[in-house]
């Protein structure tokens, strides 16, 4: 039997009392029942956390994997800290690109501001195939002060973890390994939200999508859209707005 205390049904907690100047009944009603879903995904959000949460012990991880990091060559086990978990993010930066994904560049620039707050919590590591002397470049051309970056080039962490072959194309990933009191290192989640995970019309996307600008555009009328992606550079306007290039 579970203790989790009894849920106060969705539609009941909906019946907001809140008022916006000038808004209709329609549109109230309409907003009421847009905000019963939005408790039933959060609640669809929670149950797949705690789901994850009771996976099984994933693989053991083949080897310690030796990076080339922004101070010197360090090893996965290295990687955790003090913390028993690691969130790793593969981002498409390969030594075959000039310039890495503007995709991969927009997520981890949110997440640069946000890496103190999940150091505390857990150990973090961004990796590329690229020489690490390119990825601090473009840190710095970027003014990221605080992700910690790693270089997986002579290893086989993305063949294994990113499922990327090494003559092909840079894949994204985002991967938890944990490490347990005996120092065994084994993996717990990889996203798999793959092409051939996706829902037509649609780009492969997670759930929850951990990128914050399309959480942010799918509150508008808009939504993300279908043509249009961040770039690395925008053209800036005489007015002082940023437009694309």
């Amino acid at each position: 039997m579970s203790d989790a205390p009894a849920l106060i049904p969705a539609h009941q907690l909906a019946q907001s009392p809140r008022r916006f100047p000038g808004e209709s009944p329609a549109y109230r009603a309409a907003r009421n029942a847009l905000l019963e879903q939005e408790i039933e995904l959060r609640r669809q959000l929670e149950r797949v956390a705690a789901q994850r949460r009771t996976m099984p012990p994933g693989g053991v991880v083949p080897e310690d994997y030796l990076f080339q990091g922004e101070h010197g060559p360090v090893r996965l086990s290295q990687l955790f800290g003090d913390h028993p978990t690691l969130v790793a993010y593969n981002w498409m930066f390969g030594p075959g690109r000039e310039r890495p994904c503007p995709m991969c560049t927009c997520l981890l620039a949110a997440w640069d501001g946000e890496a103190p707050d999940i150091l505390q919590r857990v150990g973090f590591a961004v990796i590329g195939r690229a020489p690490i002397e390119r990825q601090t470049a473009f840190k710095r051309e970027r003014g990221w002060l605080h992700l910690p970056l790693y270089s997986s080039e002579g290893n086989r962490f993305n063949q294994d973890y990113a499922d990327e072959h090494p003559d092909g194309e840079d894949v994204p990933a985002l991967n938890v390994f944990t490490r347990d009191e005996d120092g065994v290192i084994r993996h717990f989640w990889g996203e798999e939200m793959a092409m051939y995970t996706a829902d037509p019309g649609q780009d492969p996307r997670g759930a929850p999508d951990p990128m914050p600008l399309w959480n942010l555009l799918d509150l508008t009328p808009q939504g993300r859209g279908t043509g249009w992606y961040p770039k690395l550079e925008y053209a800036k306007a005489t007015d002082g707005c940023a437009h694309s290039s």
